[in-house]
């Protein structure tokens, strides 16, 4: 009878690993590589050489000069062209953590060095937007400007002012989230790049410290934050949150008690939520509190960590249904808390609902409802039903993915995607121009924003596919992160390990360096006087990335002297050094005043990609 009695038990776990591989219906691994594809398309700062969105360029290259520090880098949040910190360490965590549970799954797809280039990408701009233990700078850019105009990212004009916190003006919510970010992506890259992923956890460390020492609203300030991003839920759940991911990130006890002597007193173990995103974090602290109780490490603290549990089991049931308060849905079954962008918690309940499956069928738990037990593969079934919503599954048979299927949302409100790319065509679109110009035509966007997840249908399963209509048309980073782990999971099945033991995150699958590039000399006018030469020097690998280092000869062919020579240089991705720049174009240092006949100057730049375009702008001969 003692062994019937524990073969039920464990047949929850049996039922979920003997589930398909992977789900009939959608192709789970396109929307992933579609999905990832969004956030190259977010980027801010100098492009790499491989990027894929190539209707993007570079932009923001003066963040943060005004202030004395380089902020040049990070995400856009959504159709905006303003870095808000809060939303965008939120998504760095959540893309952190959904390979610190389906890097398997995400390797298998081929896409685990993509998810990781990503996070980087966000923590390499968190760790200039912390310049000091103290310090962290929290926006670059003003909503309310940034609204005014409609701008693509590579011409705005308006105040890319930087806001930061400090011991004066705290905000232990903001530095608490990027805390957990920078806690989070340090076993992202613990193998792979351990040297990095100590640097991270020493910032992950000092913010911590900073938050818990220094507290209050992130939102009073910096002040301009509060019509977009305000904390409504307060900070005592980022520093609960915060404390979850460097505890699982390090071990440390003293993380450990945090979440234990706190949880009564910062409401961890008393919320209990129907909702999860970038504000409201208390809903994912008590499911990585849950995990850490189902893997025996609570200690002394069982008794509180088990109310975290309770706390976090409420979240589950409300999402199924099953509980004594549960989440509106739509006629067509989507989970409903909002009507502006709506997606956003519909992607972040999926990811809990499967992580937490994962967790109890490792566990050989159910779920317990107050309309009675769950098994773990319902949770995942839910899970699956909301994503299959988003990509079609729904009344309107429309995929909220753009990009995805063949009826998905063609007038996104985004600025980048809604004006024709820079490099089609780089007239400069002025602030109130692209409103008249290209925020109100009627037509599809000439940039697919591949990838994206719009904000959703209404209530009552409706939806308008209007760039105007920013509730539902608008995308944002923060949907799509959560989504990422959610696909691999669904795309490639159980991973076959206990998702309670240590998940070590393998790198991704070594490229061979890409072969040398051919360099040859710019070409240049039988009738010019001007050779430009350009020669490969050296190259090396760093961080996974192939980097070339090219010394240019400018020579003076003619018989005379020449002045005022200008170089015209595009695709450049690196530092240059021997030139000074002169509006649009390059000059000679203000020492060499000409360039006599027969004579040559060298300059070098440093790249990750091919050589650049070299050519003569202008001259006069003396």
């Amino acid at each position: 009878m003692e062994k019937f009695v524990r073969l039920i038990s464990m047949a929850p776990l049996l039922l979920l690993l003997c589930l398909p591989f992977a789900f009939a219906g959608h192709d789970y691994g396109q929307a992933l590589s579609k999905s990832l594809l969004f956030f190259e398309a977010q980027r801010s700062g100098y492009l790499p050489h491989n990027q894929r969105v190539t209707w993007r360029a570079n932009s923001g290259l003066n963040d943060g000069k005004a202030s004395g520090v380089d902020l040049v880098g990070g995400y856009y949040d959504a159709g905006d062209n303003v870095k808000f910190g809060l939303p965008m360490a939120f998504t760095i965590t959540m893309m952190s953590w959904s390979i610190i549970e389906y890097g398997k799954q995400l390797g298998s797809s081929g896409e685990l060095g993509n998810t990781m280039e990503a996070v980087k990408w966000g923590t390499d701009y968190l760790i200039k937007a912390h310049p000091q233990p103290y310090v962290l700078y929290g926006e670059v850019g003003d909503g309310n400007t940034d609204h005014y105009c409609w701008q693509r990212p590579e011409d705005m004009t308006t105040d890319r002012r930087a806001y930061k916190i400090d011991p004066s003006n705290p905000g232990s919510d903001l530095a608490g989230e990027t805390a957990a970010a920078m806690a989070a992506a340090s076993i992202v890259f613990r193998h792979s790049n351990p040297t990095y992923a100590n640097e991270l956890l020493t910032h992950a460390h000092q913010l911590f410290d900073f938050a818990d020492k220094y507290r209050g609203k992130y939102d009073s300030s910096i002040s301009v934050v509060q019509k977009y991003y305000r904390s409504v839920s307060g900070y005592n759940d980022e520093l609960l949150w915060a404390a979850a991911w460097l505890y699982q990130a390090t071990n440390n006890q003293y993380y450990l008690d945090y979440l234990g002597n706190n949880g009564d007193s910062m409401a961890g173990t008393g919320w209990g939520m129907t909702e999860f995103g970038w504000d409201v974090k208390y809903a994912g602290v008590q499911t990585l509190v849950a995990k850490f109780l189902m893997q025996g490490k609570a200690g002394h603290h069982a008794a509180v960590f088990e109310k975290y549990q309770q706390k976090a089991e409420y979240f589950m049931c409300s999402c199924l249904g099953k509980g004594t308060r549960n989440a509106q849905k739509t006629p067509g079954g989507l989970i409903y808390r909002q009507r502006w962008n709506n997606m956003q918690f519909v992607t972040g309940a999926s990811f809990l609902a499967s992580v937490y499956s994962d967790y109890l069928a490792s566990a050989g738990r159910n779920l317990n409802c107050a309309a009675g037990n769950v098994a773990p593969s319902q949770l995942l079934s839910f899970a699956k039903s909301q994503v299959d919503y988003i990509l079609g599954d729904n009344p309107r048979a429309t995929s909220y993915m753009v990009g995805y299927g063949n009826n998905y949302p063609r007038q996104v409100h985004h600025r980048g995607s809604s004006i024709v790319s820079y490099k089609v065509d780089p007239t400069f679109v002025s602030c109130r121009g692209g409103y008249a110009t290209w925020f109100s035509r009627k037509g599809s966007d000439p940039n697919l924003l591949t990838g994206a997840i719009v904000g959703g249908p209404d209530a009552y399963d409706n939806f308008a596919d209007e760039r105007d209509n920013y509730e539902q048309t608008e995308p944002a980073t923060y949907n799509n992160a959560p989504l990422l782990g959610l696909l691999a999971r669904l795309s490639g099945g159980h991973g076959g390990y206990n998702q309670l033991l240590p998940v070590v995150v393998p790198g991704p699958i070594e490229k061979k360096p890409a072969p040398l590039p051919k360099v040859t000399p710019a070409p240049a006018s039988t009738s010019s006087p001007i050779s430009i030469a350009q020669k490969m020097t050296t190259t090396w690998i760093a961080n996974g990335k192939t980097y070339y280092r090219y010394s240019i000869t400018v020579t003076n062919k003619s018989a005379k002297e020449l002045k005022d020579i200008k170089l015209s240089i595009s695709k450049l991705y690196g530092p240059l050094w021997g030139l000074t720049k002169s509006g649009n174009s390059y000059a000679f240092p203000s020492w060499i005043s000409s360039l006599p006949a027969g004579k040559s100057l060298e300059f070098v730049y440093i790249h990750s990609a091919s050589a650049a375009d070299i050519s003569v702008a202008s001259y006069t001969l003396a």
